[in-house]
């Protein structure tokens, strides 16, 4: 166990120490102790490190919002402790850290595995708005979800501690740090990335994975030169649970045979014997080739800004998209045509580039604002997706009718009525649960 700074993370050391290291990364809302059945085997041959996200398992709760800073904190962490080189096995969100690794890192790694992984988890939307419904609702509804997401319905039924185990451990978890790793993986996209992983990689994905499955597996395999794939039958997302010996097998069997040598020192590049890697793993089926031509869209046309200064446009897009919501943002889009272009382009410009992005105000405050100003103009569709981006931006229900209570005082009552009904019509769809 582990004295915790801000800057690292907690974990515990197990098996010989003078054996490599191999680290094991936890899967959102779980511990280490989801690896409990994969030790006694691999502390055989490796000193197994494992570790907590922030907040989790009672650590301590210092959130980060990037898949970057966890990957910086678990660095940092092996930096304190002399580690220099190691093999790394992820789940999930404990995957796109081994992936960040690889990318960022990839002299310190020796061989890595991606469990439950993919390039890019779901939508962004996805992840903030599950956010709203713990700001909202706490981590309870998301807790009495997980076995369904986590396990197939036979291993559910048949090991009902395991299952309430999985319950109260996304239970425990710090509701500002299980947020934050929500933006993390909202954020998370190394699609374009995959082909400058170097190290021997295997994907290995249960076969009834529901949230990350075969297709994504497939996509990291044919993305990541020379990796291989794995497929375990019967098995959910939360496959080393699951699946605990079949896991253990894989992982000794990679880390046995595709342990790749350390990075020469005088010339920064590593020497791999062709016999040094065994392909004990088949690679994934050939994907069928593409037929028809790929479009492409065209970049709209820029005016040229004034000397010295960049382009808010990329970054007004990118604030919209955070704000609003990749959908809302695509569907704007969509509709624009050679009457709206221009006029879109001016409101991503400006309104969210230009503002929107400037440093005086934080995003809570600018939502505040924006709610009363839509009110006191009648704007209400307009408050209807800004409600939704104002639970986005970190307001809680209970603070937005506080900003609507303000502007009745000041904007008029049939106003501030007419907006009432609206944003509880937006908070009911946005902070239910989904069953």
């Amino acid at each position: 166990m582990s004295e915790t700074p801000s800057n690292t993370l907690q974990y515990r050391f197990d098996g010989p120490e003078d054996a490599p290291v191999l680290i094991l990364g936890p899967s959102l809302g779980t511990t280490w102790h989801m690896w409990d059945r994969q030790v006694p085997e691999l502390t055989k041959q490796w000193r197994v490190f494992r570790f907590d996200l922030p907040g989790h398992g009672g650590a301590p709760a210092y959130p980060a919002g990037s898949v970057t800073d966890l990957a910086a904190r678990l660095l940092a962490t092996l930096e304190g402790l002399g580690v220099q080189r190691f093999g790394y096995a992820g789940c999930a969100l404990g995957g796109a850290v081994g992936i960040e690794l690889a990318l960022r890192h990839p002299e310190r790694l020796a061989s890595l595995t991606l469990i439950a992984a993919s390039p890019r988890f779901g939508t962004a939307d996805e992840f903030r708005q599950r956010g709203v419904i713990v700001r909202t609702n706490g981590l309870d509804p998301i807790a009495r979800t997980a076995p369904e997401r986590w396990f197939t319905g036979g291993f559910a039924a048949a090991q009902p501690a395991i299952t309430e185990w999985a319950v109260q451990m996304v239970r425990t978890t710090d509701p500002g740090c299980y947020i934050a790793a929500c933006e993390a993986l909202a954020s998370f996209d190394v699609r374009a990335e995959l082909g400058r992983v170097g190290v021997p990689t295997l994907v290995l994905v249960g076969s009834d994975d529901q949230v990350t499955g075969p297709a994504e597996a497939r996509t990291l395999v044919a993305g990541i030169p020379d990796a291989r794939l794995a497929v375990v039958p019967g098995a959910s997302h939360l496959v080393p649970v699951e699946q605990p010996a079949a896991v253990t097998d894989l992982l000794v069997r990679h880390f046995s045979t595709a342990w790749q040598p350390a990075f020469e020192t005088s010339t920064g590049q590593t020497a791999l014997p062709a016999s040094a890697v065994k392909q004990v793993l088949s690679p994934a089926p050939p994907q069928p080739p593409q037929t028809g031509p790929v479009g492409e869209i065209a970049p709209v046309a820029v005016p040229p800004q004034a000397q010295g200064r960049p382009d808010p446009y990329d970054a007004g897009l990118k604030v919209r998209r955070e704000v609003l919501g990749d959908a809302h943002v695509d569907q704007e889009l969509a509709r624009a045509d050679d009457f709206s272009g221009d006029f879109q382009e001016f409101l991503t410009r400006y309104t969210w580039g230009e503002i929107w992005d400037r440093p005086g105000l934080d995003r809570r405050t600018r939502s505040c604002i924006t709610l009363t100003a839509l009110v006191a103009g009648g704007h209400l569709e307009e408050l209807a997706f800004h409600t939704r981006a104002a639970l986005r931006n970190g307001l809680t229900p209970a603070e937005i009718k506080e900003v609507l209570l303000q502007a009745a005082v000041y904007c008029g009552m049939p106003a501030a009525n007419s907006a009432f009904k609206v944003a509880q019509q937006v908070i009911r769809e946005e902070t239910t649960p989904q069953e």
